[in-house]
């Protein structure tokens, strides 16, 4: 597939990411800069937000597009490339604090993943990035607090479960209980707006 085809001068159709990625897997290039237009702000938002350090924001955000065009783990079939990029920046985020020997606490990642929302966003990423975080933060809510708590650190900490069951002094299996219940009721919270 061409991915510059239009049906005509007037009505151009963009294509879809299935259709971009399947182009760059046939070996057209230029299918990654369409795709770095589309999730690049997305990318380094959520590494800059992980990592609060733009370098490193920056050179994770390479990384991952680099991953995408030279990797065959992404099925569009499993899932949105969004999806799969969100997942993977986060991966890797953890990965390079955990490597770096720093653990950040919750609440600065937290003030400062506020300070960084930039306005660089186009109206529909915003509305969009809106949307999703407020039905994410309305589904946390939902949740009880231990379980919340638990969640939290482990997605926004990188913490494994036996670290958090070591900083909160609370024995393992009570935090994988909490865990694994945390994530069944966010599932069926989000339920709606899985793909």
């Amino acid at each position: 597939m061409d991915i510059d085809s239009t049906s005509s001068p007037t009505e151009k159709v963009l294509p879809t990411d299935a259709e971009v990625f399947r182009a760059l897997k046939a070996g057209q290039s230029d299918a990654i800069g369409i795709l770095y237009d589309r999730y690049a702000s997305l990318v380094y938002r959520l590494a800059l937000k992980i990592l609060a350090n733009y370098q490193e924001a920056e050179d994770l955000t390479q990384e991952i597009f680099l991953t995408l065009w030279r990797s065959n783990t992404y099925n569009p079939a499993r899932g949105s490339l969004s999806s799969y990029l969100t997942t993977l920046t986060r991966s890797r985020a953890i990965d390079k604090i955990r490597s770096r020997g720093t653990k950040l606490k919750f609440l600065q990642r937290w003030g400062q993943m506020m300070k960084t929302e930039t306005a660089s966003n186009t109206p529909f990423e915003a509305a969009s990035l809106s949307q999703r975080s407020h039905h994410v933060h309305s589904a946390l809510a939902q949740l009880p607090a231990n379980h919340r708590q638990v969640l939290e650190m482990a997605y926004y900490d990188g913490l494994s479960q036996s670290e958090i069951a070591k900083q909160l002094d609370i024995p393992l299996g009570t935090i994988k209980t909490w865990s694994r219940q945390g994530l069944l009721n966010l599932r069926k919270n989000l339920q709606d707006f899985i793909e």
